[in-house]
């Protein structure tokens, strides 16, 4: 495999983006994302005074429109899909609540649907948050703290997941003029407004993950060129550079971007940590079972109320390849292939991005058919497309 793959805009930057930029009232973004989350985003920003708003199956713009909406006051009824009402988000609502919303549950206590009822926001005590849950809680508080009087004052409880999520959101608040100090369990925003700003928003390394698995499993000495991507990232993601080195893939930066080669050198056996990063955990996890390399995984709590319990689905369509993610103690997860076998299995999506394109990579050992290819909208829309200039056969159900 050689060549170059185009990787679409970031869309955890592109989101927050829109949000900040939506409260600052001006500025031009560039390279928006093409995914859907981020054009729903768009779609729901374009009309801020809405009666309803449905957030689909989109786990940042539920979240982080349910900060904005409040914090500007806005009287609405904010929904999603049926998994969207099953995914909790009572920390971001009791946190809010204690900031002024007024803000109360259509159907079962602490799930979506939401209706806002308006804002009287209150200044003063610090505000406990669980850290421990999901990161787009805090960035939803964080990025609606210049709005308040006296600012915001964070502090975090338990473990924290998916800190390089919160230090992003801090990155592009300080873009658009907030001040904003993030400490290990504190994070302060100060009562002044955001000022109008431009931003390019860089290629998601999310993405990227895919096509390190891809040269991981390709034939020997196969290179990529992924154009896009920054040494200096504010993506937490960018640690499948690092991540994937012992699966057999070297990054090398270059001026627009990255060149990944393939390297005989792998390891029998790794431990990783997915605290920070838990959605390459699908991608690894896939790309090890197909490499050899044995891989113990922790920091995967946040998978089982991701778009699917990520880590059930993973369980059940390696299983179907003679592949395993076992536990192996407390919070502990194997990843392996005791009997890795390739050839005509059906991969069940769950409507789960992610597991459509972590388990893509299987088809160079063998055919395999993805179920609701489309899926991969929610995040890059062209990744079959993609596929297919790389040279791939792609199928009327799927990737082969």
């Amino acid at each position: 495999m050689r060549g170059t793959a185009l990787l679409p805009a970031s869309k955890s930057e592109s989101n927050r983006a829109l949000i900040i930029q939506a409260l600052a009232g001006a500025g031009t973004l560039h390279n928006l994302s093409e995914a859907n989350d981020t054009q729903l985003m768009r779609r729901l920003l374009a009309h801020p005074e809405a009666p309803e708003f449905d957030a689909e199956d989109a786990g940042t713009v539920m979240r982080f429109l349910t900060a904005y909406l409040a914090a500007t006051d806005r009287h609405a009824l904010l929904t999603g899909t049926a998994r969207m009402q099953e995914r909790p988000i009572g920390v971001l609502v009791d946190a809010l609540r204690q900031l002024g919303a007024h803000i109360s549950y259509e159907a079962r206590e602490g799930y979506p649907p939401l209706r806002l009822r308006g804002w009287q926001p209150t200044s003063g005590a610090p505000l406990s948050v669980r850290g421990d849950i999901s990161s787009q809680f805090i960035s939803a508080l964080m990025m609606i703290g210049p709005l308040l009087p006296t600012g915001l004052h964070l502090q975090l409880t338990g473990a924290i997941g998916s800190r390089p999520y919160i230090l992003m959101t801090a990155a592009l608040m300080r873009h658009f003029g907030a001040e904003v100090d993030v400490q290990e369990r504190e994070v302060r925003v100060a009562p002044k407004p955001y000022q109008p700003a431009d931003y390019t928003v860089e290629a998601d390394w999310s993405a990227a993950s895919y096509w390190y698995s891809l040269v991981a499993l390709a034939p020997e000495g196969s290179q990529l060129h992924l154009p896009g991507l920054r040494r200096h990232s504010w993506q937490g993601d960018q640690a499948i550079a690092r991540l994937m080195e012992p699966l057999g893939v070297r990054t090398e930066f270059v001026a627009d971007g990255v060149v990944l080669r393939q390297v005989p050198e792998r390891a029998a056996r790794v431990a990783m940590n997915f605290t920070d990063c838990p959605d390459l955990a699908q991608t690894i996890a896939v790309a090890a079972a197909a490499t050899g390399v044995v891989v113990e995984m922790t920091g995967l709590e946040s998978l089982r109320i991701k778009e699917t319990d990520r880590i059930t689905a993973l369980q059940r369509e390696l299983a179907k390849f003679g592949a395993l993610l076992a536990p192996a103690g407390r919070d502990i997860f194997q990843a392996s292939a005791p009997n890795l076998h390739v050839g005509g299995q059906t991969v069940h999506t769950y409507h789960d991005h992610r597991m459509a394109m972590a388990f893509a990579p299987l088809a160079l050992r063998g055919a395999v058919t993805v179920e609701t290819p489309a899926v991969v909208r929610k995040s890059y829309p062209f990744f079959w497309e993609e596929l297919r200039q790389a040279g791939f056969e792609l199928g009327e159900l799927g990737e082969k």
